[in-house]
C-alpha cells in the first residue's frame, strides 16, 4: 500500500522543529517580574533536569546580588508597615521568627510612620500630652529589631537573641486596666524574666519603668488601660527633655526623634529605622459622599456609615514638621516602598504632610513599588460609588490614591506588587466576607492603562494561613520580591504607556487646626467645661468620654446647658408621642433631662445625651409651640403646627437669626407672609411629625454617629439612590435632606473648609 503524504502534519513538525524557547520562557505565566519572583519564591517548576539546572542558576544568582548598600524608604501604619519590615510584631508567634522581612534582606532600611492614630492606649496619652500618635511606632519599633545589632551590641549569640527578643515582645505588648502599683509589681504581672536580656539592656529599661512611676505626668497614665511599650517610648521621649521641661508641654522635634532613636537602639534595631512622619500632633478627617465629615481615625474605622468614602484630610495642630532626616532619606533612598495598611489611616495621611510627596516625586533614580491591600474594610473602601456592589480593583485603590494625595499619585510609584487571589482557599475569602472584608483584585489591563506595571504573585505567609486561618503577606516572601525587583531594575520595561488617570487635585496649603488645638489640650478644656456645669457625679467622666470620642462637637456648645438631670421613672412625666430618646433640653432651667433608667445602659445614654445636647443648641427659640386641629366644612382634616420664635433680643441661641430661618426652611416650616417670628406646618390626618427642635437633636446625634438614631438613618436613606432613578419630587427630598447635612456640617460643627478640588 503506498504510504500517503500528509503535507499539513509535515508542515506542523517543521514548525515546532524550527520553534526554539528558552529556560525563562518555561517559567509560569506572566511577565518577566513575575516569571523571576515566582522562580525566587517557588523554585524552577518540574521539567526536564538540563532546563532545571539552568533556572536553578538563574535563581541562585538572583538570591545572590548584593543589596547591603541599598538604601530603603518604606511608608506605611502600623500593622501592614511592620509586617513587611519585620513580621507583625504583635501576634504572639512573632518570637519564632522575628529576623525576617526587608530588614533582613535590606539592612539599610528606614520606615516612616502614620502618626494619626487616636484610638486605644495612644488616645489616652493623647488626651494628657501635645505628642503624636505613639503606638503605630512602638508596633513599627519591635519589628526593626535586628539580629546583628544584637550581636554587635550585646554579644549575644542567636539563641541568645531569640530569647531576648521573646522577652521584648512580651515586655512591649504587655497590657493592663489597672494601676500596677509599682515596677516590680508590674514586672511580676507581665511575667517579664529579665534574665534573658542583657544587663545594660534591662538597666536602661529599669530606669524607664523608674521613670513612668515617678514622673509627676507619666505616672497618672497608670489609673488607665494601657500597652506599656507606649508608656516605655513616652518615658524614652521624657528622658531627652531638658531642665525645665515636660511633657504637658509642646515637645521639640529634635527631643522627639531623639526619644525615638535611644529606644530603637536599645532594642536593637537601627538608629534610623523608625521615624514619624511629621512630629506635629494631627488627626484625620473622613468626608463621606452623602456630605458627613467626621473627625478621629479610630472613630472612623469603627463607622459603618453606609457611604463611600470621598476625601481624607488631616488636620495639624500647628504648622506641620517634618524631621529632616525622612527628607534626608527620601531624598537618597534606591527604593521606596509602600507598605499595605488601611486605605484612608496609612499612606494617605503621610503623604498630605507638606514636603513629603514633594521629596518621592523629586526623587527620580529610585525603584518605587506600591504593595496592594490583600483586604479592603467594606464601609472604608466602598468607594467605587458608582456601582458599590461591584468588586474592588486595584485601579480603584490608586484612583482612590490619586483624588486624596495632594498632586495626585505620578512620581510616586511604578510598579504594583499584588498577592495572586488564584492560590487562596475559597473557604478563607468567604470567612473574611462575614467580618465585613472584601479582596482586591488586580485587573491588569486597566493598570497598565493607567500607566503601572501590575506584578502579581504569591506573597501571602503560608505559616498565618495554617495556624490562624489569616492572609498576610509574607515578610521573607515580599522581601525577596522586591529583591528580585532590585536585581533586574535596568531591564524592567514599563511599556511606556501614557496614562488614562486624571489628574490628582493640586498641592493644597496644609489644613491647621484655627485655634491651634493639641488634643490634650481639648481634653483640659471639656474637664474645664464640665466642672462648671452641674452633673451627677457618676456621669461626669462618661460625658467626658463621650465629648472625647466626638471630636466634632465644639466646646462651644456646652454654653446653652448649666448641667444634667436624672429624673426617675415615676416622676418622668414626658410624652413619648414623638419618640422613645427618653431626654430632652429644658430651656427653662437650661439643663438636659435624661430618664434615669437609661444612665445604666452606656449605648442609650451616649444617644440620649447627644439628642439633648443637639437640642440645646436652639435654646429658648421658642416663645409658643402648640398643635391646632385643622377642619374644612366640619371634617378634621390633619393638624398645623404652630411656632412662634422669641425676639431677636430675648433669644438665646447658638445659630444667629439668619442660620435659624434657614434650618426651619430646611425641616419644611413655613414663615407667615406678615408675621416672620411665626412659623406653621401642617400634617396630614392622623400622620407623624417631628418638632423643629427635636429633629435638630437627632440630625445631630446622627450626624456624629449613624447608629444613634435610626429614624433619620431612614430618612437620609434617600441620598444613596442615583438621581436619575429618582422622580422630581424625589429629587427634591434629596436636596433637600442634603442640604440639612450641608447645613450641620458647616454651621453646626464648623467644618466649612472646602470639600472640592
Amino acid at each position: 500500500m503506498p504510504t500517503r503524504r500528509h503535507p499539513s502534519l509535515e508542515a506542523s513538525l517543521k514548525k515546532m522543529a524550527e520553534t526554539s524557547f528558552n529556560p525563562i520562557d518555561l517559567l509560569p505565566e506572566g511577565d518577566l517580574p513575575e516569571k523571576l519572583i515566582n522562580l525566587m519564591l517557588l523554585g524552577p517548576p518540574p521539567g526536564m533536569p538540563a532546563v532545571k539546572a539552568i533556572q536553578q542558576e538563574l535563581a541562585n544568582i538572583l538570591t545572590k546580588v548584593d543589596t547591603s548598600g541599598a538604601n530603603v524608604v518604606v511608608f506605611g501604619g502600623g500593622t501592614g508597615l511592620s509586617n513587611v519590615l519585620g513580621g507583625d510584631s504583635r501576634t504572639p508567634g512573632w518570637p519564632r521568627a522575628p529576623f525576617q522581612g526587608l530588614k533582613a534582606v535590606f539592612p539599610k532600611t528606614s520606615s516612616v510612620v502614620c502618626v494619626t492614630d487616636d484610638g486605644g492606649s495612644t488616645g489616652e496619652l493623647l488626651k494628657d500630652f501635645p505628642l503624636i500618635a505613639l503606638g503605630d511606632i512602638r508596633h513599627v519599633l519591635l519589628s526593626c529589631i535586628q539580629q546583628r545589632k544584637l550581636e554587635k551590641k550585646y554579644g549575644l549569640a542567636e539563641d541568645e537573641a531569640l530569647a531576648a527578643v521573646a522577652e521584648l515582645h512580651r515586655l512591649f505588648n504587655f497590657r493592663f486596666s489597672k494601676n500596677p502599683g509599682s515596677p516590680e509589681l508590674l514586672i511580676l504581672e507581665s511575667g517579664i524574666e529579665p534574665a534573658y536580656l542583657p544587663a545594660t539592656m534591662w538597666h536602661s529599661f529599669a530606669g524607664l519603668l523608674s521613670l513612668i512611676f515617678s514622673d509627676d505626668c507619666l505616672s497618672r497614665q497608670l489609673a488607665r488601660p494601657h500597652c506599656l511599650g507606649n508608656l516605655l517610648l513616652a518615658a524614652a521621649i521624657c528622658r531627652q527633655l531638658g531642665a525645665g521641661e515636660n511633657l504637658k508641654r509642646q515637645v521639640k522635634s529634635s527631643r522627639l526623634i531623639k526619644g525615638v532613636q535611644y529606644l530603637a537602639e536599645l532594642i536593637g534595631a537601627d538608629r534610623d529605622s523608625v521615624y514619624p512622619c511629621t512630629t506635629t500632633p494631627a488627626c484625620l478627617k473622613i468626608c463621606y459622599t452623602n456630605g458627613v465629615l467626621v473627625t478621629g481615625e479610630y472613630k472612623s474605622g469603627n463607622a459603618r456609615r453606609g457611604y463611600p468614602v470621598d476625601r481624607v484630610f488631616v488636620e495639624f495642630a500647628s504648622e506641620p514638621q517634618v524631621p529632616k532626616q525622612v527628607l534626608q532619606n527620601i531624598a537618597g533612598a534606591d527604593i521606596i516602598i509602600f507598605a499595605p495598611g488601611s486605605l484612608f489611616t496609612s499612606i494617605i495621611p503621610i503623604l498630605q504632610v507638606p514636603g513629603i510627596a514633594e521629596a518621592v516625586r523629586g526623587n527620580r533614580q529610585a525603584l518605587k513599588i506600591l504593595v496592594a491591600n490583600l483586604w479592603i474594610q467594606r464601609g472604608e473602601t466602598d468607594l467605587v460609588s458608582e456601582d458599590s456592589g461591584r468588586r474592588y480593583y486595584v485601579s480603584d485603590l490608586i484612583s482612590s490614591y490619586n483624588r486624596n494625595i495632594p498632586g495626585g499619585v505620578h512620581g510616586l510609584f511604578k510598579q504594583i506588587l499584588a498577592l495572586r487571589l488564584q492560590d487562596i482557599p475559597g473557604s478563607v475569602l468567604q470567612n473574611y466576607a462575614v467580618e465585613g472584608k472584601v479582596p482586591i483584585y488586580l485587573d491588569r489591563t486597566k493598570v497598565w492603562e493607567l500607566g503601572f506595571m501590575p506584578i502579581e504573585s504569591r506573597i501571602y505567609s503560608q505559616r498565618a494561613l495554617d495556624e490562624r486561618r489569616v492572609i498576610q503577606h509574607d515578610p521573607d516572601a515580599l522581601a525577596r520580591a522586591v529583591r528580585t525587583l532590585w536585581a533586574i531594575r535596568g531591564v524592567l520595561n514599563d511599556r511606556s504607556l501614557s496614562s488614562t488617570l486624571p489628574d490628582g487635585p493640586d498641592v493644597w496649603s496644609p489644613l491647621i487646626n484655627r485655634r491651634l488645638e493639641t488634643p490634650d489640650l481639648r481634653m483640659s478644656a471639656i474637664n474645664q467645661r464640665l466642672h462648671e456645669l452641674e452633673l451627677p457625679a457618676t456621669e461626669r467622666g462618661i460625658i467626658a468620654d463621650i465629648l472625647w470620642r466626638h471630636r466634632d462637637i465644639q466646646l462651644a456648645h456646652l454654653d446653652y446647658i448649666s448641667g444634667l438631670s436624672l429624673i426617675g421613672l415615676e416622676d418622668w412625666s414626658r410624652s413619648q408621642v414623638w419618640d422613645n430618646v427618653f431626654s430632652f433640653y429644658d430651656p427653662l432651667d437650661r439643663r438636659i433631662k435624661i430618664r434615669q433608667d437609661i444612665a445604666a445602659k452606656p449605648l442609650r445614654f451616649e444617644v440620649a445625651f447627644l439628642v439633648a445636647l443637639g437640642q440645646s443648641l436652639l435654646g429658648d427659640y421658642a416663645a409658643e409651640k402648640r398643635m391646632a386641629p385643622v377642619y374644612d366644612h366640619g371634617l378634621l382634616l390633619g393638624k398645623v403646627f404652630l411656632l412662634r420664635l422669641q425676639t431677636i433680643t430675648d433669644r438665646t441661641c447658638y445659630l444667629d437669626s439668619g442660620e435659624l430661618s434657614h434650618y426651619l426652611a430646611l425641616v419644611r416650616m413655613q414663615v407667615v407672609q406678615d408675621d416672620p417670628l411665626l412659623y406653621t406646618r401642617l400634617v396630614n390626618g392622623n400622620e407623624g411629625f417631628t418638632p423643629p427642635g427635636l429633629l435638630f437633636g437627632l440630625v445631630y446625634a446622627w450626624y456624629l454617629d449613624n447608629r444613634f438614631a435610626a429614624h433619620i438613618e431612614y430618612k437620609m436613606s434617600i441620598i444613596r439612590t442615583e438621581l436619575s432613578d429618582l422622580i422630581p419630587e424625589q429629587v427634591k427630598v434629596f436636596d433637600r435632606r442634603r442640604e440639612i447635612i450641608d447645613f450641620f456640617r458647616r454651621v453646626v460643627f464648623k467644618n466649612d473648609f472646602s470639600l472640592t478640588g
